[in-house]
Order: C-alpha cells, then structure tokens, then sequence
C-alpha cells in the first residue's frame, strides 16, 4: 500500500462524489414536486458532506482538495440536460438520480474491493460507501414512486 496510490483512489472517489452532488442540484432544479425537490437538495448536501470527508482524507495523506468533479461528469450533465428537456421533469430527475447512484456505488464497491488504500483512506471510504448505499436506496424509492 502506497499513500500515493491512496490519494489517486480518493481523488477518483472525491471527484465522482462531486459530480454526484452536482447531479443532485440539476435534478433538484428539474423536479417540479416541492417534496422531490427538497429531497434532492438535502440528498446534494449530504453528498457534499462525503466529499467533505474525501477531501479531508486527502489533504491528511500530503494531497489537495478537489472541488470541481470530473469532465467526463460535466458532459453527462450536459447531455442529460438535453434530453430532460423532452421528458416529464420528476420522472426524468429521478431516473437521472438512479443512473447516477448506479454508477457512483460501483465505484466505491471497486475500490473497496480492489484499491491499494491504507486502513485509514480504507475507513473513510466505507463511511462514504454507508452515505452512498443510502444514497442509491433513495434513488431506487424515488424512481419507484415518479416512475
């Protein structure tokens, strides 16, 4: 285990968790039900309180903060966007949100399965999983409900 290697997994993770936080305010402003859109907002901020703890992990191992996601994330926010526009607002945040939690749980089940971490980045990610597992639950009620 490297803390090279540690940073790199997080800053991934880091990065991914801030597109997911990103994705959670688009498909807040989307969301024409008051409820789904306080739910969206409040699921955004716990996401930015996991990439919170991310970062913090980074910064303790010698790295810096990230803040800005990834592109590939940026381009998918694009894109959905476009395609929003065609559909029914709250069905379409909530499938938006779904894919999103699909992929972000991936993410963090592969680095726990596979990362070179050190016990500490090892901790922080499976309390970032917790939030994300809760996350991508929500997501599945979400969709059930707008669908």
């Amino acid at each position: 285990m490297t803390v090279t290697n540690a940073i790199s997994t997080l800053e991934t993770l880091t990065d991914t968790a801030v597109d997911s936080a990103l994705g959670y305010e688009t498909a807040a402003e989307k969301a024409k039900n008051p409820g789904l859109k306080q739910t969206l907002h409040a699921q955004a901020a716990k996401r930015r309180e996991t990439v919170r703890m991310l970062n913090d992990e980074i910064v303790r191992l010698g790295g810096d903060r990230r803040e800005n996601g990834s592109t590939l994330g940026a381009a998918h926010r694009a894109f959905t966007s476009l395609s929003d526009a065609f559909q029914d607002s709250n069905k379409a945040a909530t499938e938006r949100v779904e894919e999103g939690e699909d992929y972000i749980a991936k993410k963090f089940r592969e680095a726990l399965e596979h990362a070179d971490l050190t016990p500490e980045s090892r901790s922080v990610v499976e309390r970032a999983h917790a939030e994300i597992s809760a996350g991508e639950r929500l997501a599945d009620r979400l969709e059930k409900q707008f669908d």
